[in-house]
């Protein structure tokens, strides 16, 4: 993946295991956010391929990708302010198609099932992060963590085989990050596989089955929590070598 001159992502390739947490971390610009835009569509890649199960991703858009099973929370919180919590959420079920379109313009039987059905599968991820009781409230009225289990909420609800998490602890505090980390655990224990990025190396320690490690877009470590900790490229990418970064 480039821009312009700059190389973001250069010759990288790993897997991710069904029903696991594989983590990808690295130092500030080595291309962690780039790549979940990669995979989520958001960028096309100038070359490679990206796979979902069976499906090659690169070349479809962003809706396409979350039909086939993917979904994501982002570095910085992305909310319809506006809406209540319970709304949010319900944005995530998929359309359903130009002919409840009509239906819904003229509040046929079927258009009323299908919005109390979206009402009760809404209020089902709420309740799996533990914001039920908030559902009415504005979405920008909550504090900064829970904001943070609202997206993961519309995330669950879209129902995905893969999420990505693009930093979900960032601005928590201790407490409120290892609740959301028992929280991630839970849902790969529902069946969906995780791939995470976040910065709180001790969380990433403790909440990973398998951790890739980028530096300047490229892969320099892979392996258990354990593997990578020792790794000494790691250790040289983390500590510096003198290089800048942006």
């Amino acid at each position: 993946m480039r821009f312009g001159g700059v190389v973001a992502l250069d010759g990288l390739s790993f897997s991710v295991a069904p029903n696991s947490i594989h983590a990808v971390i690295g130092p500030n610009g080595s291309g962690k956010t780039t790549l979940l835009n990669s995979i989520s569509g958001a960028y096309q890649p100038d070359r490679g391929s990206i796979r979902l199960g069976g499906a090659e991703l690169i070349g479809q858009p962003p809706h396409r990708i979350a039909g086939l099973g993917l979904t994501r929370t982002f570095q910085n919180i992305r909310l319809f302010n506006t809406l209540s919590v319970l709304e949010n959420v319900m944005t995530a079920r998929p359309p359903a198609g130009p002919a409840m379109f009509f239906n819904t313009i003229l509040g046929t039987r079927a258009a009323r099932k299908l919005e109390a059905a979206t009402l009760e599968h809404a209020r089902r991820a709420l309740a799996r992060v533990g914001l039920e009781h908030l559902a009415a409230q504005p979405a920008n009225a909550l504090p900064y963590a829970r904001q943070r289990l609202l997206e993961i909420a519309r995330a669950i609800a879209r129902e995905p085989k893969l999420m990505l998490l693009d930093e979900p602890a960032a601005g928590m505090n201790m407490t409120e990050a290892r609740e959301l980390m028992a929280l991630v655990r839970s849902i790969r224990d529902d069946g969906i596989t995780i791939l995470l990025v976040e910065h709180n190396m001790r969380l990433v320690m403790d909440i990973s089955e398998r951790i890739s490690v980028l530096d300047f877009g490229r892969k320099i470590a892979e392996g258990s929590p354990h593997e990578v900790r020792n790794d000494p490229d790691v250790i040289r990418a983390y500590l510096g070598t003198g290089r800048n970064r942006a």
